[in-house]
């Protein structure tokens, strides 16, 4: 669904004028269980400075921008009956299911719980934090390539305020035709340093699955990874096409998080291993990125589960106003490439670099405005009579409004 310049005008309008409310809605007690409704909505622009590639992916339009409702998400919440609590959401922009699970909290604690359902998977930092408060409008390279984000599933909780462990078994996305794969997940998490603006945590995360995604007759089942430029609706630059002869894919991430103050450092690393059949030989491929955020108007965070909260404006009607800035890289090569004949070894997908400077506007309760500026330099092996790795360095500037309750 794509959105006219004056479709953003007025749905910046009414975000403007329209009251402030809670972050929930209380909807009803149904069955001794108390529901509530919440709800997203993000409408992104984007204005493309392209190097070789049409980044647009209209690109046959000419158009160097591309707009679109990124998010509609809708959901239904429920706590009770006793120790139980239910979600169910669902996605109208991308016409899939969101959380859709039940959990039971031993003894109501909510650091020790079992979960069964659809949700997300424990081996992402950044994926597991909220998406209404991302840092920046596109989450890192390797959360969306090598993260598993949510699959139907059992999962099971135990820790404290300053640590946890959580262990899952996964199988495919409750959508029809989503992603797939059986597989299993496991994170632990510390917290050494835990008080009011001064947080240190530490995590480590493995997931393996089942590269269960079909393939033609003899191949084997296939897998890909791609990234786009740090802009969700963009063209992708580097890509390693279908693997084939794909086993198994495990992924393994290290991350870091420190708040002191306004201020938050964070970071995460990740490699993944593809195991393959046969002769086809085994390829791996890694990325991590690093950011920092500044609440300017003097906000802290506070820390919950393993992950951060960005907490609500001290002045409402001024608004809670940060600045960012993050380094990206994701390397899909495992292989090499021969100048002379064009004969390719392993797998060249290609390798990504990117820096991005944001601004955000937290406004009341339940607005928020990103402004991101994206520099980019991309190389990928081009074959035929070409024979050589091209550079791509594009620029992207990014807009998002959001909406939230």
């Amino acid at each position: 669904m794509k959105l006219s310049r004056s479709t953003l005008s007025v749905a910046l309008l009414a975000a403007l004028v329209a009251p402030a409310a809670h972050a929930e809605v209380a909807l009803d007690v149904i069955g001794d269980s108390e529901v509530s409704f919440e709800g997203l909505l993000q409408a992104d622009y984007y204005s493309y400075g392209n190097d070789l590639k049409n980044l647009n992916v209209d690109a046959p339009d000419g158009s160097d921008s591309d707009n679109e409702l990124r998010r509609a998400e809708l959901v239904l919440k429920g706590k009770g009956p006793g120790n139980f609590e239910w979600v169910l959401g669902y996605d109208a922009k991308d016409d899939k299911f969101l959380d859709a699970n039940v959990k039971y909290k031993f003894g109501n604690n909510a650091n020790h719980f079992i979960q069964v359902g659809q949700f997300k998977q424990p081996n992402s930092l950044e994926e597991l934090s909220s998406t209404k408060n991302n840092d920046f409008v596109a989450k890192g390279s390797i959360t969306n390539t090598f993260g598993i984000a949510r699959r139907v599933g059992v999962g099971y909780y135990y820790g404290d305020v300053n640590w946890g462990v959580n262990a899952t078994y996964f199988s495919r996305e409750l959508t029809r035709n989503r992603k797939h794969g059986n597989g299993f997940g496991l994170r632990g998490t510390w917290a050494p340093i835990l008080e009011t603006g001064n947080v240190l945590h530490f995590g480590l995360s493995h997931v393996d699955y089942d590269a269960d995604l079909g393939g033609t007759a003899g191949t084997g089942d296939t897998v890909s990874f791609s990234a786009r430029p740090l802009a969700d609706i963009s063209q992708t630059l580097v890509s390693t096409g279908s693997i084939t002869r794909s086993d198994r894919v495990a992924t393994t991430g290290v991350e870091g998080l420190w708040v002191h103050g306004p201020f938050k450092l964070q970071g995460e690393y990740m490699k993944t291993s593809v195991k393959r059949y046969g002769v086809a030989p085994d390829v791996d491929f890694d990325g991590g990125y690093i950011s920092g955020l500044w609440n300017i108007t003097g906000e802290t965070w506070g820390y919950k589960a393993g992950t951060p909260t960005t907490p609500l404006p001290d002045a409402p009607e001024k608004g809670l106003w940060q600045l960012g800035l993050r380094y990206d890289t994701v390397d899909l090569n495992d292989g090499s490439g021969n100048v002379t004949t064009g004969a390719t070894t392993g797998v060249l997908g290609g390798e990504q670099d990117a820096w991005t400077l944001g601004v955000n506007w937290y406004w009341r309760s339940n607005f928020k405005f990103m402004l991101n500026y994206v520099k980019v330099d991309s190389s990928k092996w081009v074959g035929g009579t070409t024979r050589r790795y091209v550079d791509d360095n594009p620029n992207i500037t990014e807009v998002r409004m959001q909406f939230y309750w």
